[in-house]
C-alpha cells in the first residue's frame, strides 16, 4: 500500500497503436517509441529520469535494456520487471513507489510485448510451471478440456460458477463485447475498431463455458509508457501537475485462492477485492466516487466479475449494471472507454500502462471521442495470474 504523504504526479505518458502479431515492429523498437512519446509527453529529456522499470512477459533478460537503449545511455538503473498479465502496472507500481519514497525525484515505466499468434502458454517444459497449483486447482474444480485453451477455461470457468449462483443469461456476458467494440471504435490505438452486434458475438465459435471468440482478448503487440515524478520535480521543470497517484495497491494470492472450491478466487477475485478496498480507504473514498475504470477485461467473465470485485456494483448485481447500460456512457461509470484488453488489445506487458495512459488522458481533458465529461476520479485494475493485482487511483488536481 503506499504511503500518500509525498504526492507522485504522472506527468507524461506514451502510447503506440496496438496491433496483431506479425505486424509490428521489434519489441526493442516499439518500447523505444513508446518511451519517447511519453517523455516528450512530459516535456523533459531522458537524462533527467533517474530509474527505469521495465515490463515484459515473452522475452529475453534485459530485453528492458534493450528497448530502453533506444532512448539513451544515461548509466541509470534499468529493472526489469515480469508479473504475467499485471506486469505493466507492476512497473509503474515499483516506480511510484520509488518517487514516493524519496529514493528518486523521477522515473519512467515502461512496458512492452511482441506477441505470437494463438494462446497464451509457458516458455518452458522442462521445469514446473509456476501455475501448477492453479491448474491442478482448476482440474480438481471443474476437470480439463485438452482442446480449450487454458486460460479460456479458468476465467469461462468462473463465469460458470458465477452462473450457478446467479442464474444469469449467458449472452450477458457477450453484451461486454459489444460495449468493448463500440468503445474501441473511438479509440484510434486499438487493434479492433469494428463493432459487433450481440448476434454476432453469441454466434461467434463456442471458446469454453460462456465464452465465444468475441469474448476472448486477442493476443497482441504494443508498448506504453509513463513518466511519474515528485511534485518539487514538476514545479522545477514546470511540467503537467494535473494528475496524481492518489493510492495504490498491490496484493497478491490467499489461502481462499485454492481453498474455496470456486473458480472466481482461482483467477483472482479475492485479489482485486482486496487491493480495491485498501485504495479506497487509503484514499478516503468509495467506488461510488469513480467517474472512469479501466479495467482488466481479459475475457467479459473477467469483467462482469470485477465490476463486482471492485464494488462498482453488488455482488449478484452485474447483470442488472450491464442490462441497465451503467458500464458505459451515460451510465453510472464508463468502463474501459478505451475498448479494453477486448478490443484495445492485450500486449501483456504493455496493458498496465495502456490503462494508464487511457486514464491520464481522461483527466486531462484529452480522450476526445472517448472523453468521459467532467472525470476527476480513476480507477486502473490490472490482473495476473500466478499471481498479482495492482488496483490504482488517479486524480485530477
Amino acid at each position: 500500500m503506499a504511503n500518500q504523504q509525498r504526492p507522485v504526479h504522472v506527468v507524461g505518458v506514451g502510447m503506440i497503436p496496438f496491433t496483431k502479431p506479425g505486424a509490428s515492429e521489434s519489441y526493442n523498437t516499439m518500447g523505444a517509441r513508446a518511451a519517447q512519446l511519453a517523455l516528450d509527453d512530459a516535456g523533459v529529456p531522458y537524462d533527467a529520469v533517474q530509474q527505469a522499470y521495465v515490463g515484459y512477459v515473452y522475452g529475453d533478460s534485459t530485453a528492458g535494456q534493450a528497448a530502453i537503449y533506444g532512448v539513451g545511455l544515461s548509466g541509470i538503473p534499468i529493472f526489469n520487471v515480469n508479473n504475467n498479465c499485471s506486469t505493466g502496472s507492476s512497473a509503474l507500481f515499483l516506480a511510484r513507489q520509488a518517487v514516493q519514497s524519496g529514493v528518486v525525484e523521477c522515473a519512467i515505466a515502461l512496458g512492452f510485448e511482441q506477441m505470437v499468434p494463438g494462446a497464451l502458454k509457458g516458455a518452458y517444459d522442462d521445469r514446473p510451471s509456476p501455475m501448477t497449483r492453479f491448474a491442478q486447482a482448476m482440474a480438481d474444480h471443474q476437470g480439463v478440456e485438452p482442446s480449450a485453451p487454458r486460460a479460456a477455461q479458468f476465467f469461462g470457468g468462473a463465469g460458470l460458477d458465477y452462473i450457478k449462483q446467479y442464474g444469469i443469461r449467458p449472452d450477458t456476458f457477450g453484451r461486454i463485447s459489444v460495449k468493448a467494440r463500440q468503445h474501441a471504435a473511438r479509440n484510434p490505438l486499438a487493434v479492433f475498431r469494428q463493432t459487433l452486434t450481440l448476434e454476432e458475438v453469441m454466434a461467434s465459435p463456442t471458446v469454453f463455458g460462456p465464452l465465444t471468440r468475441f469474448q476472448c482478448c486477442p493476443p497482441t503487440c504494443g508498448a506504453a509508457a509513463a513518466i511519474v515524478c515528485s511534485a518539487e520535480f514538476a514545479k522545477k521543470h514546470k511540467l503537467d501537475m494535473r494528475v496524481v497517484i492518489a493510492a495504490q495497491a498491490m496484493t497478491t494470492d490467499t489461502p481462499s485462492t485454492f481453498d474455496s472450491d470456486d473458480m472466481r478466487r482461482v483467477v483472482g477475485y479475492d485479489m482485486t477485492a482486496n487491493a480495491a478496498s485498501q485504495v479506497y480507504e487509503a484514499a478516503g473514498i468509495g467506488p461510488e466516487d469513480l467517474d472512469v475504470v479501466e479495467l482488466h477485461d481479459c475475457f467479459t467473465a473477467n469483467e462482469l466479475l470485477t465490476y463486482e470485485g471492485l464494488g462498482l456494483t453488488p455482488e449478484g448485481t452485474a447483470e442488472k449494471f450491464i442490462l441497465d447500460g451503467d458500464n458505459t456512457y451515460g451510465g453510472r461509470i464508463v468502463t474501459n472507454p478505451s475498448g479494453g484488453l477486448l478490443s484495445k488489445g492485450h500486449p501483456l506487458g504493455a496493458t498496465g500502462l495502456a490503462q494508464c495512459y487511457e486514464l491520464v488522458s481522461q483527466l486531462r481533458g484529452k480522450a476526445e471521442q472517448r472523453q468521459v465529461e467532467g472525470a476527476r476520479l480513476a480507477l486502473q485494475h490490472n490482473l495476473g495470474l500466478g499471481g498479482a493485482c495492482v488496483v490504482t487511483l488517479y486524480q485530477k488536481v
